[in-house]
């Protein structure tokens, strides 16, 4: 057994990363899934998105298919998020009723993992209140689950096996697309900015970049799979290469990733601390570089990013973001606000205001502070209600939503690039796919052109989608 260490997960050293290609293996005695079944819960990122992805092709090399139903499934993965609290609440609700469905199905096997695996307090309540969990792995140890499910499916014994360690790169890990012409690719891994609510650089470990010649090779292979977008994924995407390379950064990458020839390319998730004004370049040179980019900016008081360890200011932030729109034709910019940190003011609260009235954002994912325990914010003296936490955030998605339809509305009547990926769920005969604004449009036309770039006529705009027909 190998329990979480949240002051273990939280050193760093100068330790050269390992990158390791050989660490993932399926033997003949691991393929016990014949006429078994498996369902994945996903709670959280794109990362843990990904995750699942891996974790579906690991099982399905042991043998085992995909169930859609829970409740009818042999093994059961919980794929936890630890940003906030009710990320938690939903999966110790689905542990709840897990317990329930083992008194009919004594035979499930129940699996947690992700982010909440690597928590201390989490692992400890599985271990002395959740008997029926019985496997717990970490972020760390993905390549090493088809190994310790063999060992819970023959022992029938629980296995606890989760490291506080500043990581490694696993490279080869298998994954099955969730979507045939979209794909995640992992640039790097951890983070090592230690914002004061964040839990992430604890369960993720430190920022390390995968070899840019390895993303290379893997966008390729995607290209010849048929896949027309990627999106690089990394807990701060701007800082890649900076661990690894002494002259080779984001903006490298970027233009690597372009001359593959792939024909759309986003990234998540931004730090405005590290955004260079060669990557703004870089975007608005190439056409396959979507002109979307998502920049949380968590407050717009001074004061609370300052207590949030965030590193840099509303005016250096606005500067950023001016430069973005004035330079990036046609960008689009999304954030994410925290509401009610530890001791903020009215005062503060109205700063946030005018800053999102000055930026007008096309979108925002806004949330209520959540305290992580083992971040330093948790220990920071609240003295905001959560009545008065609630009611600002109403006023924040007031403005989301007036801004995000307003962002729309720009577009009424013009042609924009989409890649159709499938049926609405609108009508069999509109289709759906995401402009090259990251935006959700409705589309009168063919089947014919799923898995297709077309040009689109936005007919009419909503608050959070658009309608169109094809050109």
């Amino acid at each position: 057994m190998k329990t979480p260490n949240m002051l273990e997960a939280k050193k760093r050293t100068k330790d050269k990363v390992n990158i390791l290609y050989d660490e993932y293996k399926i033997t003949k005695d691991m393929k016990i899934g014949t006429n078994k079944t498996y369902h994945i819960k996903t709670y959280g990122c794109q990362m843990n998105e990904h995750d699942s992805e891996v974790l579906s092709a690991m099982l399905e090399e042991m043998g085992y298919s995909k169930c859609d139903v829970m409740e009818d499934a042999d093994v059961i993965i919980l794929n936890t998020c630890a940003i906030r609290e009710n990320a938690h609440n939903k999966v110790f609700g689905m542990l709840g009723r897990i317990k329930h469905l083992r008194e009919e199905r004594p035979n499930i096997i129940t699996c947690l993992c992700g982010c909440m695996a690597q928590e201390e307090v989490v692992v400890d309540e599985v271990k002395k209140k959740m008997k029926w969990v019985d496997l717990v792995f970490g972020t760390h140890n993905i390549h090493r689950f088809p190994i310790l499910l063999n060992e819970v499916a023959k022992s029938k014994e629980r296995e606890i096996e989760v490291y506080s360690k500043e990581g490694d790169i696993i490279e080869n890990l298998p994954y099955i697309r969730d979507n045939k012409y979209k794909s995640w690719v992992n640039i790097m891994y951890g983070c090592d900015k230690f914002c004061t609510y964040c839990i992430v650089p604890y369960t993720r470990g430190k920022q390390r970049s995968r070899r840019h010649e390895d993303i290379i090779k893997e966008v390729n292979d995607l290209i010849k799979d048929g896949v027309l977008e990627v999106t690089l994924l990394g807990q701060n995407v701007n800082a890649y290469g900076k661990d690894l390379y002494d002259n080779y950064g984001m903006e490298n990458l970027l233009e690597d990733v372009v001359k593959t020839g792939i024909k759309r390319i986003k990234f998540v998730t931004s730090h405005p601390w590290d955004f260079t004004d060669k990557m703004i370049e870089i975007i608005n040179k190439y056409d396959n570089i979507l002109p979307f980019i998502h920049l949380p900016v968590q407050s717009g008081s001074n004061r609370i990013l300052k207590l949030m360890g965030r590193r840099y200011t509303k005016e250096s932030y606005l500067e950023l973001f001016n430069k973005m729109r004035d330079q990036i034709k046609n960008v689009s910019i999304t954030t994410d606000i925290i509401v009610g940190f530890p001791n903020e003011t009215e005062e503060d609260f109205k700063e946030t205001l005018d800053l999102y009235e000055k930026c007008e954002f096309d979108l925002a994912y806004t949330f209520i502070y959540s305290p992580r325990v083992g971040t330093p914010a948790a220990k920071m003296k609240d003295d905001v209600s959560e009545e008065v936490k609630k009611e600002r955030l109403e006023r924040l998605n007031k403005l989301v939503s007036k801004y995000a339809k307003k962002s729309n509305d720009k577009l009424l009547n013009k042609t924009v690039s989409v890649l159709i990926e499938g049926v609405s769920e609108k009508a069999n005969d509109i289709m759906m796919g995401y402009t090259d604004t990251n935006k959700l449009i409705n589309v009168k036309t063919d089947k014919s052109n799923i898995g297709k770039i077309i040009d689109v006529k936005v007919t009419s705009s909503k608050t959070w989608s658009l309608d169109g027909k094809s050109v």
